[in-house]
């Protein structure tokens, strides 16, 4: 259930660090391998996988052009070359906040009370509504600049705190930067790629050679199986809902579930 949470919510702009924190808070579920750092990585490796099955050929052609770059010192014209150094660009701020707030992050955010989490997602559902109000949608990724993406990139960042979502935020940015809805998304799915990738692998690092239950394997590998099959699905249906639709639906649902953990938080005092 969990792996299938963190799939869905992780591209899905409802924030997958929420979900994942009041979720088994309010279900009950006091398994500390839920919290545990082997889970949280093949959660991490399975939406990673998501990424890299559905957007493969693109994810090559952007590496080749990033490498050809390099080679030649010059991107020549080539808009693949210009967008793969534009992803380049947004990975920079979030790597930086996770790699000097990582306890932090780990660790303060999971104590929360549900009243914080339910700001988070207001919030992120206010900017999202804002970004759809203001929008011109009349740039595709092609017309981003350095700039639009060091901005993505630092709304990226923000994805730290739970209840903001990481494809909420920069799906924001980019309805404000003036893209079209579906090129967002695109792009908000392209730049995860490496901070997810970078994400998992930074906290891997805490396993090796530490090993593993024997026990723990097998839910590790549902849990990782059910991110990935749920992460594609999620990624498929927000670029065909966004094509015809906007996010008001994601908004709606935010500030419900923001609505319900009020409701629950003041009831269990």
């Amino acid at each position: 259930m969990i792996g299938l949470i963190q799939g869905l919510t992780e591209f899905i702009p409802v924030s997958s660090s929420a979900h994942l924190i009041f979720v088994p808070r309010i279900a009950g579920w006091n398994d500390p391998f839920i919290n545990s750092n082997a889970f949280d990585v093949m959660l991490h490796m399975g939406t990673l996988v998501a990424l890299l099955i559905y957007f493969w050929g693109d994810l090559v052609a952007l590496l080749l052009a990033w490498l050809a770059s390099i080679r030649d010192r010059s991107l020549a014209g080539d808009p693949q070359r210009r967008l793969a150094w534009l992803l380049v660009i947004t990975v920079i701020p979030g790597a930086l906040l996770g790699a000097l707030g990582e306890s932090f992050f780990d660790t303060f955010f999971r104590e929360r009370t549900l009243l914080f989490i339910a700001a988070l997602l207001a919030i992120g559902a206010t900017l999202l509504l804002l970004a759809e109000r203001m929008r011109s949608r009349r740039r595709t990724m092609s017309d981003l600049e350095p700039v639009d993406a060091a901005v993505i990139g630092g709304a990226q960042a923000l994805a730290l705190f739970p209840g903001i979502s990481r494809s909420g935020i920069t799906i924001a940015a980019g309805l404000f930067l003036g893209l079209e809805r579906e090129a967002a998304a695109r792009f908000s799915f392209l730049m995860a790629t490496p901070i997810v990738g970078g994400a998992g692998i930074w906290k891997a690092r805490e396993l090796l050679g530490g090993g593993l239950v024997a026990a723990d394997v097998l839910p590790l590998v549902v849990g990782f199986a059910a991110a990935a099959l749920a992460g594609l699905a999620a990624i498929a249906f927000l670029l065909a809902y966004l094509r015809r639709r906007s996010t008001a639906l994601f908004i709606g649902y935010r500030y419900i579930v923001a609505i319900l953990l009020v409701v629950a938080a003041i009831a269990n005092r």
